[in-house]
């Protein structure tokens, strides 16, 4: 999936912003640690910032008009927004990786042949592995105490699964996974060898995770380009293949709180909910951020110049850009039926009312949609994230 440096789909966002604001106005109010020392994201370009930069691969967006939003311009990075440095970026080394380490692939997935048409991609079993080599260079840094406890106390944001269905699954002309697995074989594949990977994390030392489920892929303009959706509405076979999935990484999340893996929190993301609600009650979203708009900007008045790098101004203009959605079912950039058929072309020229769209292109949503996930994902209730919200993981001691 390819995305904007001003797109992302999924908590990430709220990790990386709310969570920069929450620390950062506890270090104010009281001497001490922030809530969570590093954050360390795996995932796919929903959450890349950089990485595939570094890749023989096709599946980047270093050119305009990804990145027209950002005070930076195009990147190559998927997000356009505070980040861990990424693992394959040469200067990723030393002090500054004591912060946290994005090691997010564009094209990746659960599966090690997910993506293969685009080129070199770090798989999910790969990313593990280039963790385990941030690690050795940890253990250089700190003491063994210090650092289980800077283990425990750090984040890790995991998005993944999008990619082995879209880029695996649902073709059916270069992967043959279709073929040999019904869709609910094919999602407990996924979650057997999701689990094995978390596990291996668990067992180093990491504590926090926050795994993100799959959004609502039927709904994306690739997939309503296809045809196979009545007007208005979703391709219903594509969403109903990612309820198995969804519903099972919420029952893995469970078993993983059973108390066989002491002293960790796991905590499931309901990105096909909240998007779902966003795509269902698009209208009534303006009075809604227009909340969210004055929840961040009375907390950013506490931390301006903090690492979250924005000040006051730079997070009000952020945020009061958006008030409302007019357009659910295509992209701001794209070619094709419903602007989904390719997906946002080098200089290509993206639609001017981006805060009235859901989707930035073919796979993405906005960021007027993300600022939603990112309040919901923050503060929301269990409905939202399971079995607690992202705020909360963060003051576990």
């Amino acid at each position: 999936m390819a995305m904007s440096d001003r797109q992302l789909w999924c908590f990430t966002v709220v990790v990386v912003v709310a969570l920069s604001i929450s620390q950062s106005f506890d270090n104010m109010l009281v001497a001490g640690s922030p809530q969570a020392p590093a954050m360390f994201v795996l995932g796919d370009s929903l959450v890349d910032d950089g990485n595939n930069n570094f890749l023989n691969s096709i599946a980047k967006s270093n050119y305009y008009p990804y990145g027209c939003d950002f005070s930076g311009g195009p990147t190559g990075g998927w997000l356009g927004l505070p980040s861990p440095p990424p693992f394959e970026d040469p200067a990723t080394n030393g002090a500054r990786i004591l912060g946290g380490v994005n090691y997010a692939s564009a094209a990746a997935g659960i599966l090690d042949n997910t993506g293969l048409h685009y080129g070199d991609r770090f798989s999910l079993s790969q990313q593990v592995v280039n963790f385990e080599t941030t690690l050795s260079q940890l253990r250089r840094m700190m003491s063994p105490g210090n650092l289980t406890q800077y283990l425990s106390k750090s984040i890790v944001v995991m998005v993944f699964g999008s990619n082995d269905y879209i880029n695996n699954y649902l073709m059916p002309s270069i992967y043959d996974s279709s073929i040999n697995y019904t869709p609910p074989q094919f999602a407990n594949l996924l979650l057997n060898h999701y689990a094995q990977q978390i596990v291996a994390l668990y067992s180093v030392g990491l504590r926090k995770f926050l795994l993100a489920g799959v959004g609502p892929l039927g709904c994306i303009p690739n997939q309503l380009a296809t045809g196979q959706a009545p007007p208005g509405r979703c391709v219903d076979r594509v969403n109903q293949m990612l309820g198995r999935f969804n519903e099972g990484l919420k029952s893995l999340v469970n078993m993983l709180n059973d108390g066989s893996h002491p002293g960790a929190m796991f905590v499931y993301g309901n990105t096909y909910g909240i998007f779902g609600d966003i795509l269902n009650n698009a209208a009534r979203y303006g009075e809604t951020i227009l909340f969210n708009v004055h929840f961040l900007i009375d907390s950013a008045i506490y931390v301006s110049g903090t690492p979250c790098g924005f000040n006051v101004t730079q997070l009000w203009s952020c945020l009061v850009w958006y008030a409302g959605f007019s357009t659910v079912d295509r992209g701001c950039c794209g070619i094709g039926r419903n602007q989904g058929q390719i997906t946002c072309l080098p200089y290509a020229t993206p639609c001017i009312n981006r805060s009235q769209y859901v989707f930035w292109d073919a796979f993405h949503p906005t960021q007027a949609a993300n600022a939603i996930l990112a309040q919901r994902a923050y503060m929301g209730p269990t409905s939202d994230c399971h079995p607690m919200n992202v705020q909360q993981l963060a003051l576990i001691s």
